[in-house]
């Protein structure tokens, strides 16, 4: 039996960890999505690629073709002063 995904958006959430120097990303919204890469741009080709085969593997069907994905990071940066 198929399931309808919670959200019409799958939202993601993207932190840097500044400790292993890479960029993590989870969410509430798939099962099983949890990874990591050196940048924000590799780390958002893995997590669509990990959207699709996760909503496969967990029985997710949709009415869309695609399944919408919003990647929420957010960075800190300091600026000095002149």
């Amino acid at each position: 039996m198929s399931q309808s995904p919670s959200h019409a958006v799958i939202l993601v959430r993207a932190e840097w960890d500044d400790d292993a120097k890479v960029c993590v990303a989870s969410s509430t919204d798939i099962g099983g999505l949890a990874t990591e890469a050196a940048t924000l741009e590799e780390l958002r080709d893995k997590v669509l690629t990990m959207v699709g085969e996760l909503a496969e593997l967990n029985g997710l069907s949709a009415d869309l073709p695609e399944i919408p994905v919003h990647i929420l990071a957010a960075e800190t940066a300091f600026a000095g002063a002149n």
